[in-house]
């Protein structure tokens, strides 16, 4: 009798409206190759586990999608993914009995296009084609809406230049690889004003097809097997415990999304603008007990981040640079990079899956860790709670003090750099 349900009000809707809901944000984990839980959303009988016709309130799988973040059971987990109003179609899909045209099965709609230097290469032509600034003078800050949303970011412009990269001797809490100090010349470059938000974050770890396939085409995250802010917080809250590959590929989906080249900085971008013209163990000062007005760290931040942009900006327009979340950079980590750093535009490409650099201290660390030259390697261990084999590409459910920010460099690269920036090839452990 469900599968007979058929009335002509739905009957067109379900293709519309309800069929692309269930594709995009359920098929994935509930389709014919996965069948978490047991449960398939894929056709009229499969659906039945979860969908009670003519009664919402007894329709689980309406019930989890319409959790909070922080509810056990949520589905996708991690919270709400999808819109009030895609949840409202729904229900009102289930109140009027669940109506499934007949010989209708679920699947993508589309052959997806590989992620491969192709992709790069197309990706390269629209961004080159919607950029207009050709100089430095022309560099401003800007507000930018993700297209499709009303959730925006702030870049801030960072003027071109040179600086003594690195921690001299005689500074506090300095450690061996932090030397030598060496000039590094640098050419100019947009960045975060802040850290990547839940907010952004999440519009792709959930993204829904879009039908441009330049977009789609861009690698994803699985679904998280936890709720990835702990409790700590989603909306105005910076996005953690991702793997630096899925942050080259979250700067990747934005470049294809706005039509601008977006990339993790490089180490040297990194302390550069955190330093912010300055040379001091922090962008304000040496004295550590001005940090709090800046930073949120273990003195004041309560076992947990802080709200981006809570707290006071460097003198560059830059928040949380020290502290709330360490960053990740596009660099592998080398202890004694510094002793053969090149000056000019350095970038230490990783050639193995650990460790990778990152920047700034968090929540969880004391002062010291949080000086603008203090270097942090990453680790295996930082995956350790994961319960599959092999390791996910795409958490690091053991590091929730970890998350990023991005640069916008004024000179577009060629595509293969392009793709280089976006591909470290060491995803895989």
């Amino acid at each position: 009798m469900f599968q007979g349900l058929l009335l002509a009000f739905f009957a067109a809707d379900f293709q519309t409206q309800i069929q692309p809901v269930l594709e995009s944000a359920c098929l994935d984990c509930h389709g014919p190759e996965k069948a978490l839980g047991g449960l398939r959303v894929d056709s009229a009988a499969m659906i039945r586990k979860a969908v009670e016709p003519g009664d919402p309130a007894k329709s689980s799988l309406l019930r989890r999608v319409a959790l909070g973040p922080n509810e056990p059971g949520a589905m996708p987990p991690g919270g709400t993914a999808l819109r009030k109003e895609q949840i409202d179609l729904l229900r009102a899909w289930i109140q009027e009995g669940a109506a499934w045209p007949a010989g209708v099965t679920l699947r993508p709609k589309q052959p997806k296009r590989k992620d491969d230097a192709e992709l790069s290469k197309d990706l390269h032509a629209r961004i080159v084609a919607r950029s207009r600034e050709q100089s430095q003078a022309e560099m401003k800050a800007y507000r930018a809406a993700i297209p499709g949303t009303d959730v925006s970011f702030e870049m801030v412009p960072i003027p071109g230049g040179e600086f003594r990269m690195g921690s001299p001797d005689s500074e506090e809490g300095r450690g061996k690889d932090e030397g030598p100090v060496h000039p590094v010349k640098l050419e100019p470059f947009w960045m975060g004003a802040r850290e990547v938000t839940w907010d952004e974050y999440r519009l792709f770890m959930f993204a829904e097809s879009i039908r441009d396939p330049l977009v789609d085409a861009v690698s994803h995250p699985t679904r998280p097997y936890v709720e990835m802010s702990f409790g700590m917080g989603i909306n105005g809250y910076p996005a953690i415990s991702m793997t630096q590959h899925a942050a080259n590929k979250y700067a990747q989906w934005l470049s294809s999304k706005t039509g601008h080249f977006y990339r993790l900085p490089t180490e040297a971008e990194w302390e550069y603008a955190c330093r912010a013209g300055t040379q001091a163990p922090y962008s304000f000062g040496a004295d550590a007990s001005k940090l709090s007005e800046y930073a949120w760290f273990q003195d004041n931040s309560g076992d947990k981040y802080g709200k981006v942009g809570a707290k006071k900006p460097n003198p560059w327009g830059l928040f949380d640079m020290h502290g709330n979340v360490m960053e990740w950079t596009l660099d592998g980590y080398s202890a004694d990079f510094y002793a053969k750093s090149p000056g000019d535009m350095p970038w230490s490409k990783a050639a193995k899956p650990y460790p990778h650099a990152v920047r700034g201290g968090s929540w969880n660390d004391p002062a010291e860790k949080c000086r603008c030259g203090t270097r942090i390697a990453s680790d295996s261990s930082w995956k350790m709670q994961d319960p599959q084999l092999p390791k996910s590409i795409w958490y690091h459910t053991d590091a929730q003090w970890l998350g990023f920010r991005l640069v916008r460099p004024l000179k577009v690269p060629a595509p293969a750099e392009m793709h280089s920036y976006w591909n470290n090839g060491v995803e895989a452990e």
